[in-house]
């Protein structure tokens, strides 16, 4: 029998100071909205400021950072939401705005 494996991307490490100093909840990441890549996956990337229906947000309605990739390929899947902790800004997909800096009272973005 023939295995093959196939991995669409690495995961990013987004903790600044290491694997001790953050604190994640459980979170089903929403689909709605992410497009497709060349391959056919919609893949929520680490990083990807989040709201608490799981939806991409960069505004004060913003509830944490995901900790690592989520393929939504079909349908909603579940993610861990970093609550606290320290995230290295320059590994994000998109730099946070000012208003989600303010709402993520308990991150630290470092550079």
């Amino acid at each position: 029998m023939k295995f093959v494996r196939t991995d669409y991307a690495n995961n990013i490490e987004i903790l600044k100071y290491g694997v001790q100093d953050f604190i994640a909840r459980p979170i089903m990441v929403s689909a709605t909205g992410i497009s497709a890549d060349a391959d056919g996956k919609k893949i929520v990337k680490a990083g990807s400021i989040l709201s608490t229906a799981g939806a991409i947000v960069n505004d004060a309605s913003a509830e944490g950072v995901l900790l690592w990739d989520v393929d939504v390929t079909y349908g909603d899947a579940a993610g861990s939401l970093v609550m606290f902790g320290f995230i290295d800004k320059t590994k994000l997909p998109v730099q946070p705005a000012e208003e989600a800096i303010a709402a993520l009272k308990l991150i630290k973005f470092c550079d």
